[in-house]
């Protein structure tokens, strides 16, 4: 990704993904504003570990939630997506 999505993130051109809570905040930002592209290109493992700290309206962390029960439940293996390696730096 070259450049920031602006329908993600419009307040800033640049972010330090290696900075903690800016990861957060990112992630955080695509859950809410993101296509499912930039959803798919996020790390749902770090999601699922996050979601408690993500301050998230209420129907979509219940999403999530659900989403990650469910997975567990029926023994579905962790979402990959080829060549994605999580997040990584957009810029």
């Amino acid at each position: 990704m070259d450049r920031l999505p602006r329908y993600i993130v419009w307040s800033t051109e640049h972010i330090d993904l290696s900075d903690e809570w800016q990861r957060r905040w990112y992630i955080r930002q695509v859950l809410m504003y993101g296509r499912a592209e930039d959803v798919a290109r996020l790390d749902w493992d770090e999601i699922e570990r996050l979601l408690p700290e993500l301050n998230l309206p209420p129907t979509l962390h219940q999403l999530w939630e659900s989403y990650f029960h469910a997975r567990k439940t029926a023994g579905i293996a962790r979402h990959t997506d080829e060549g994605a390696e999580g997040v990584s730096d957009p810029l």
